[in-house]
């Protein structure tokens, strides 16, 4: 069984991918072709934002949009210490200091009702992680935000497609940045991700940013990064746009059917506000012993994975920002997450053996 099944997606889009592949071999221009043109138009107006910024990787759609807001040394950001690195890379990148603040202990998304205390005179922005696919507590964070004066970039590399209060993820606040890598719900095959923004100045200084801050050949009227997204790497994922809204439906009925399947097994399943749903970039659960857990259901050939182990604020890279002991809940889930297998090509029978697996590893 795959944890992420790709071939069969591959399968199922053969012939898109390798006729959009085609054409982009055909006209030869591999760095900024006219699909990137053609996919950024196609994003904003699926996110119902005015501006989209394709760009090299969802990390570099992060550290673009913290240099887009100017970020000065020593400026900080307010963000979670459960995500994977690159949140808070990007912010220490960029010259600025994370600061870390706990996550909700059902959703693991950022608690926003702890934001405000950690504001100061050097905050500059917040950065909330939509994680595991459903989108943070956005409205909160927002009024957070617009009290104090501070930009909102919202990380949304796992929550493409997703939606909150019926507006898509990416188009939440000043920055939305996504990332296309091959496990994300919508995804190329390499490294690719996307800028969104409402505000022109912003997407303006974004494009400049990722052509080494060049406003036109050889004047450089910014300090920049070469963080173009390739031609061919936007020639698949407008292939994979065609079916993507299939594709959100089926995570979304397999997210509910595993938490069917799962109501009556001794564990936790990640709480989903009622304001919004969670297209499941990995299918997460709180496991007690967990590592005796992933044995057994190894030994029966079934994937799993953890996101993620060791907060960042206990990572050695990043202790000196925060206290390892500051974040309880962060602490707390990364000793008890566990992500099941889950793409919209598991099939219900796979997704019964896995439940069934699960259950005979915690009997034991």
């Amino acid at each position: 069984m795959q944890f992420i099944d790709l071939k069969s997606q591959y399968a199922a889009l053969q012939g898109r991918i390798q006729a959009r592949m085609q054409a982009v071999l055909d006209h030869g221009q591999y760095i900024m072709g006219p699909e990137v043109a053609e996919l950024e138009a196609a994003l904003a107006a699926r996110v119902g934002v005015a501006h989209c910024i394709t760009v090299s990787s969802g990390t570099e759609a992060l550290l673009i949009a913290l240099m887009a807001l100017d970020l000065q040394p020593g400026d900080e950001v307010i963000t979670t210490p459960f995500t994977f690195a690159a949140t808070a890379e990007t912010i220490v990148l960029a010259g600025g200091v994370p600061v870390f603040v706990d996550i909700e202990p059902d959703t693991a998304n950022l608690d926003a009702s702890l934001i405000e205390a950690k504001i100061g005179p050097k905050t500059k922005a917040i950065m909330p992680v939509s994680l595991y696919g459903q989108v943070a507590d956005m409205a909160e964070i927002n009024a957070i935000a617009a009290r104090h004066g501070l930009a909102v970039i919202e990380d949304a590399a796992q929550s493409f497609g997703a939606t909150y209060q019926g507006r898509a993820s990416g188009g939440l606040s000043t920055f939305g940045a996504t990332s296309f890598f091959p496990s994300k719900p919508l995804g190329c095959y390499g490294d690719g991700g996307a800028l969104f923004t409402d505000d022109a100045r912003l997407a303006q200084a974004a494009r400049e940013i990722r052509v080494h801050g060049q406003s036109q050949r050889y004047r450089h009227t910014r300090v920049g990064v070469g963080g173009r997204m390739d031609t061919l790497q936007c020639a698949v994922v407008l292939a994979k746009l065609e079916r993507f809204d299939w594709e959100i439906e089926r995570r979304l009925a397999l997210g509910q059917r595993y938490g069917e399947l799962l109501a009556e097994l001794p564990v936790q399943r990640l709480a989903v506000r009622p304001d919004r749903d969670c297209v499941w970039a990995q299918y997460t659960l709180f496991v007690p012993e967990r590592e005796a857990v992933q044995v057994a259901l190894k030994a029966e050939g079934i994937p799993t994975a953890v996101h993620y182990p060791i907060p960042l604020n206990q990572q050695p890279a990043y202790a000196r920002f925060c206290c390892p002991d500051c974040t309880p809940n962060a602490t707390a889930a990364a000793a008890r997450v566990m992500s099941l297998p889950m793409s919209a090509d598991l099939s219900e029978a796979d997704q019964d053996r896995v439940v069934a697996a699960l259950a005979r590893a915690l009997q034991r």
